[in-house]
């Protein structure tokens, strides 16, 4: 750490012991003079730091009212936990980004733990990230805009009403009232659950999709045991998409959440054919059902759409055909 720098640390010390502090005093303290000190005071407000300038006789500099930087003290453990939350949070698309030329939120919190931490522990914690190796890729999916998903949280916490501007996901923007529940971090994304009094209905909404949200008057109660994220998991599972699926699969419904999970698809038992379970889902396209079909390894009946009969007898097709081809060279295109 450089010598102003330390100093300008050292005067946010004594800015922190409460009172006022005369130039005379902040100089003597830190070995310089009254104009350095102002210049270290001038860094600290450009770091938003609230430095109030007292005038008068007894005048000097203190920190504004109820400001408190408490000091940084990480063990090895909790800061390891703390930049592999951040690496990780980034990676799997849960940390916003930001338009800053140094890059991510997340890359620039992390860069500034490091700075302030001992040489010996930041040079240990270098070596495990550059070290560190991902078998895929990050993700790069939206992200909600801060100020949206910091109003919406005061929103939930104070259970106030909002109005939102969404765009959905075909294109579609509207502006709506919603009594928002809470937020759920699911898959990469972030989402909203509430109530949305113009329809009487409870809706999920995609955080990145929300263009502005904004406080409104009054507040509202949230229902009795509620579970934001089941909300979430549910409504994903019942979204309106191109096709509705019915199946009946002839196993237990732990067996075919290994393979359908929640935000996939519904599982009802029927209790009068046991063990064969009643699967409902919705989807966009129907070509990935046939190998997970095949995958579940059960016996199944496809009620609907007739559509999924063809491509799953076509899929058995292909499977046999290519099961029964004998050995040999193969082709060349």
């Amino acid at each position: 750490m450089s010598r102003p720098t330390g100093r300008v640390l050292t005067l946010l010390e004594l800015l922190q012991s409460g009172g006022v502090r005369t130039i005379a005093e902040l100089a003597e303290r830190l070995g310089v003079d009254g104009r350095t000190v102002r210049r270290y005071v001038d860094q600290l407000v450009d770091l938003d730091i609230p430095v109030e300038a007292v005038r008068g006789r007894y005048g000097g500099y203190r920190l504004g009212a109820g400001y408190r930087l408490p000091p940084l003290m990480l063990g090895d453990d909790e800061a390891l936990a703390v930049l592999l939350g951040l690496l990780a949070g980034r990676r799997s698309g849960l940390t916003a980004a930001t338009d800053s030329p140094t890059g991510t939120a997340s890359e620039t919190a992390a860069a500034k733990i490091r700075r302030v931490l001992p040489v010996r522990l930041a040079r240990r914690l270098d070596a495990l990230l550059e070290s560190l190796a991902f078998t895929s890729p990050a993700d790069d999916l939206p992200h909600p805009d801060a100020e949206v998903l910091l109003t919406v949280a005061d929103a939930v916490r104070h259970r106030r009403p909002l109005t939102i501007r969404y765009t959905d996901r075909h294109g579609r923007r509207t502006e709506r009232p919603l009594h928002p529940y809470g937020i759920v971090a699911h898959a990469g994304h972030w989402y909203v659950t509430g109530f949305d009094p113009a329809k009487a209905e409870d809706r999920t909404f995609r955080l990145d999709r929300v263009a502005a949200a904004r406080p409104a008057p009054g507040t509202f109660d949230p229902p009795a045991g509620l579970d934001p994220a089941a909300r979430v998991v549910t409504s994903l599972a019942t979204a309106p998409y191109r096709h509705e699926v019915t199946l009946h699969v002839r196993a237990t419904p732990a067996h075919i959440r290994t393979r359908f999970p929640p935000t996939v698809a519904t599982l009802t038992p029927d209790p009068d054919t046991p063990p064969w379970t009643r699967v409902d889902l919705r989807a966009d396209s129907l070509t990935w059902l046939p190998p997970l079909l095949a995958a579940l390894d059960r016996p199944f009946t496809i009620t609907r759409p007739q559509e999924l009969r063809t491509l799953t007898r076509d899929f058995a097709t292909r499977l046999t055909t290519s099961a029964a081809s004998p050995p040999g060279p193969l082709p060349t295109t």
